[in-house]
């Protein structure tokens, strides 16, 4: 390591040390972090699923290609949020609409001082609210009024927008929240293509971790069933959320729940704002500026508990 960064390092690490010492857990975050470090968001929970908020550094073990790593630094304060909040407004949305703008309003509710958001909707087109905001007011005349019954589902191309717009400004942490109950269907038919993997490559580069709300599909009518076993077999996943949308949380250390019928989408939209906040930081100096992509591994030092966090990173070539 450069002597240069390793100074930053110890002085972040010692920062963090002196200020956690005599503040409280709800003070701002003090970690702002070296260019050239690693940052791992790590959920825990137990065995009831239940969040785990009171470990130490020392119970975790962080590796990188399956070699242990030093964790440089740790941080279990709130960290402040830049979120863009995506949410499918295709036809076959057109009878959640309610519970939707209800669920999204419960959200923004949950959003502590520090936080910022945009609103997104993907549909006939991909649009996203101007700016970063903490006003809920703002918020709220941002979410959808109205879906059009024919409105197609471009789920990876509004994936791909809610990325550029985290790169427009801001240094809080960068996360997306998306709302589907549909496959893709149309980021293939758009002029540039746009593919699960693609979302993935970008939010491991750029550090984004994405999470995911699928529910069933409640449009004005009913899908039509194709002929024979198969086109009954399609017709009966019509309404079911992508696969792919809990694959992409899954990798970038997010969360992913479907919501079924009669269950509060509210809740599940209040759960990820308290689990955001509750999260580990752990911090590591890369073993290797080599471009390459590297597996990361968080494990827990004590029984009964469950560490989720994002799967891989590229190592920044020096």
């Amino acid at each position: 390591m450069k002597r240069g960064a390793l100074v930053i390092v110890l002085a972040s690490t010692l920062a963090i040390t002196v200020l956690r010492a005599g503040e409280p857990r709800t003070q701002q975050p003090v970690f702002r972090g070296a260019a050239d470090v690693v940052r791992v968001f790590t959920t825990v929970t137990d065995r009831s699923g239940k969040l785990v908020t009171a470990l130490t550094r020392e119970d975790f073990e962080l590796r990188d290609q399956g070699k242990p790593q030093t964790i440089t630094q740790f941080d279990d304060s709130p960290q402040p949020i830049r979120l863009v909040v995506m949410l499918d407004v295709s036809g076959s949305m057109e009878g959640n609409l309610s519970m939707l703008r209800s669920g999204a309003d419960q959200l923004f509710k949950r959003m502590p001082p520090g936080d910022r958001a945009r609103v997104g909707t993907f549909g006939r087109d991909v649009t996203i609210s101007p700016r970063f905001t903490a006003d809920r007011d703002e918020l709220r005349d941002a979410l959808p009024e109205t879906i059009a019954p024919d409105a197609q589902t471009p789920l990876w191309r509004g994936l791909d927008r809610a990325l550029d717009a985290l790169r427009e400004e801001g240094h809080e942490r960068a996360v997306i929240l998306v709302l589907s109950d549909g496959k893709d269907t149309s980021s293939f038919m758009s002029r540039v293509p746009v593919s699960q993997a693609d979302v993935i490559d970008r939010a491991r580069r750029e550090d984004v971790m994405i999470y995911g709300i699928g529910m069933r599909s409640r449009g004005a009518r009913p899908p039509t069933p194709g002929i024979g076993a198969a086109g009954l077999r399609e017709a009966l996943m019509a309404d079911w959320p992508d696969p792919g949308l809990a694959r992409v949380a899954e990798e970038t250390g997010g969360g992913y729940v479907e919501i079924r019928f009669g269950q509060d989408l509210g809740a599940a939209f209040e759960s990820v704002a308290d689990e955001l906040h509750t999260q580990y930081l752990l911090g590591f100096v890369p073993p290797a500026r080599d471009g390459k992509v590297h597996d990361i591994g968080v494990r827990l030092a004590k029984s009964g508990m469950k560490a989720r966090a994002r799967k891989s990173y590229v190592a920044a070539r020096q």
